[in-house]
């Protein structure tokens, strides 16, 4: 008998009719997976090719980035540029700013080194090696070193710029902030509103010192006062140092005021009206203009934005205290 005959008719017209359909429905489907195999296969090597490129790519932009200036033996101006916060983990920072130094001054066809500054101030510690370095190299190598003021040269930058032979602003840039600040926040009442028991166990009285959570007693606070001033002193020995006679010094020179860069030069914290261009031509009389500032590579910029920088930004947002020169 016929097992068709025993079917339906939507049920015969959905059966193969063709003997041997069962070997014929696997060859295709082996078929089928071996071009999905083949597609899988051609996929990884563009993907590979495409990720050896842009490693190729950033390997190149990295070392780019980081070769240093070549020298140029005919004379000129070199010109390191000191822009934003000054810390260790910026642009500004010590390292960056001192291995810039180091090429300009060694760099036989610089006749001087101009530091343009733009910069609200930042760690004085990071200030403070940069000043140290500039008057080493000025004396190791008997090259002018000037700075040229454009916006702001403030606190932590103004702590630099003093290492310099003569400095020149803008009549309306902002110049001075003389001054050390340390900032934090309390939450005690607002724990104690809201019923939060702080549980802080240390080993020594003072080492939950400037905690937020923790109430701050007059002697700690009478200690942190005291560092500020030690700081500030130390700050106000290097002005004093870098502008000997010229300063014209005030009962507010070194209170952390900000004066206009014509007030600047009136107080001898500056001494003259000049932009980058003008101190090449006029006074290194050297008007070609060189760069050695040293700046992040794409690496790292790219690590600091995406990588570890975020998690530093929320540190610093809950971080409870830190001396600053701005």
């Amino acid at each position: 008998m016929d097992p068709m005959q025993d079917m339906t008719a939507p049920e015969r017209a959905a059966a193969p009719s063709t003997p041997g359909w069962e070997r014929a429905t696997l060859e295709r489907l082996a078929f089928a997976t071996l071009n999905e195999q083949r597609v899988a296969r051609r996929w990884k090597v563009v993907l590979r090719l495409l990720w050896l490129a842009l490693l190729s790519v950033v390997v190149w932009l990295v070392y780019t980035d980081m070769a240093p200036p070549v020298a140029d033996s005919t004379p000129h101006t070199a010109m390191i540029e000191v822009r934003g916060e000054i810390s260790a983990d910026t642009e500004a920072s010590a390292q960056s700013i001192v291995a810039s130094l180091r090429s300009a001054f060694e760099d036989p066809g610089a006749q001087a080194v101009v530091l343009l500054i733009d910069s609200p101030g930042g760690s004085p510690v990071q200030a403070g090696i940069v000043n140290d370095e500039i008057l080493r190299l000025k004396a190791l190598h008997d090259k002018p070193v000037y700075a040229v003021v454009e916006e702001t040269c403030a606190s932590a930058a103004y702590y630099i710029a003093v290492a310099a032979d003569n400095i020149y602003v803008d009549k309306a840039s902002m110049v001075g902030s003389i001054g050390v600040l340390m900032d934090g926040f309390g939450f005690t009442e607002l724990m104690r509103k809201v019923g939060v028991e702080r549980r802080l166990l240390t080993a020594g009285e003072n080492k939950g010192f400037l905690d937020p959570f923790s109430v701050l007693n007059e002697a700690q606070r009478a200690h942190a006062q005291g560092m500020l001033d030690d700081i500030h002193q130390q700050f106000i020995a290097v002005v004093q140092k870098g502008r000997g006679e010229r300063l014209k010094p005030t009962p507010e020179t070194f209170s952390g005021l900000v004066w206009s860069g014509q007030r600047a030069v009136s107080l001898g914290l500056a001494d003259d009206f000049g932009s980058l261009e003008q101190v090449a031509r006029d006074v290194v009389k050297a008007e070609e203009i060189v760069d050695y500032t040293q700046r992040e590579n794409v690496a790292q910029r790219l690590a600091r934005r995406f990588g570890a920088g975020v998690g530093e930004s929320a540190m610093r947002a809950l971080r409870t205290t830190a001396f600053d020169l701005r």
